[in-house]
């Protein structure tokens, strides 16, 4: 218990001397995010060296060292142990396996609190995460064992949910922001309606499972999982960062970046179907987790201002070590129960967003 205190300091503290150190406004140059990224991937390092040695089974990890760096037959024994198997076959693709999730939901929110210019927008606005909500769901109230059915129709499910919104709220050949945000609400509404009807048709079991899905759930991690978010993340990721300028002037304007050159419908279409696919297979990995794409964006902007071509890595990688962090404090806060990690990241994220809000104005 010791060590969740710490991964607070490690995960908050940095970014507090960070903010108290911009004063003003500085332009966003390579080395500038060169440094930013380096410092957030040396916050994610130490985050996750200190989850992977937080749990019910306490390791030393100074020991575990030894050991690894032990002769050959000893290391491959400790590796076949009851520790090697938890610390690598566990907690280590769990620990990735958030970072990614966090770092697919703070992308997405990025994307979608730019192109709609709302404060409240996040990764669920466009109702991605009930659709995909309901294809899991689907999936266990049918019996679907595997970890690959589940994934898969919640998959499916958050794809037809983003071609159902796109086609409510396209008119003509053009796409309104304010359309699509009322499409997202109404289709939400709908499948959060369906929602509760199949909860309230499964059996006790089964309502269990579902319930803890609904609120995050990140224990199903296995290296599949970890590959297909991944990649996603990173093809989606590398895409909406190359239209970082283009998301700038959207998040002005349509008019002005019209005016200044930017495919404004084309580039409108390409990120949000970017944003909504991210979040889609984050969401059928994972379960729900909500507040990690709303908060995360907001944060970094405070920190390393509205820049897109700073804010969107420098999110990505807050929202890897955020999630780190809370999937951490699920599975060991109540030891050896685990919680759903969707209650940590309220519960951790509110106070200190509050903070930085009152502080920054």
């Amino acid at each position: 218990m010791l060590k969740l205190p710490l991964l607070l300091a490690v995960l908050f503290l940095p970014l507090l001397l960070l903010s108290r150190s911009r004063k003003d406004p500085r332009p966003v140059t390579p080395a500038r995010v060169i440094r930013v990224v380096f410092f957030l991937l040396a916050v994610i390092i130490c985050v996750s060296l200190l989850g992977l040695f937080s749990g019910a089974s306490a390791m030393d990890p100074l020991d575990t060292l030894r050991r690894l760096l032990a002769g050959t037959d000893d290391s491959r024994a400790w590796l076949n142990s009851s520790d090697g198997i938890i610390l690598f076959s566990i907690r280590l693709p769990r620990i990735l396996f958030a970072g990614i999730v966090g770092g697919s939901l703070a992308a997405a929110g990025v994307v979608f609190q730019g192109l709609l210019r709302n404060p409240l927008a996040d990764p669920y606005i466009l109702g991605i995460s009930s659709g995909s909500a309901v294809g899991a769901l689907c999936a266990l109230l049918l019996g679907v064992g595997s970890s690959l059915g589940v994934s898969g129709l919640a998959f499916l499910g958050a794809l037809l949910t983003v071609f159902l919104v796109y086609g409510i709220a396209r008119t003509q050949s053009e796409l309104h922001s304010t359309t699509l945000l009322l499409a997202g609400v109404i289709v939400n509404a709908f499948f959060g309606a369906v929602i509760m009807f199949l909860i309230a048709t499964a059996g006790d079991r089964q309502l269990h499972n579902a319930m803890f899905w609904l609120m995050g759930d990140l224990s199903l991690a296995q290296w599949r999982e970890i590959g297909l978010a991944g990649g996603f993340l990173v093809a989606g990721g590398g895409l909406i960062l190359l239209h970082g300028r283009a998301l700038n002037l959207l998040s002005v304007s349509e008019e002005t970046a019209h005016q200044l050159g930017v495919a404004v419908e084309r580039t409108k279409m390409l990120l949000l179907l970017c944003a909504s696919l991210i979040t889609g297979v984050a969401v059928s990995t994972s379960g729900i987790i909500g507040f990690a794409g709303l908060i995360v964006p907001h944060m970094m902007r405070l920190v390393v201002g509205a820049d897109h071509r700073l804010l969107l890595p420098a999110a990505v990688l807050f929202g890897a070590a955020f999630m780190i962090v809370a999937d951490t404090f699920a599975r060991t806060l109540l030891s050896p129960a685990e919680l759903p990690v969707g209650v940590i990241t309220a519960l951790c994220g509110a106070p200190f967003f509050i903070y930085l809000l009152r502080r920054r104005g």
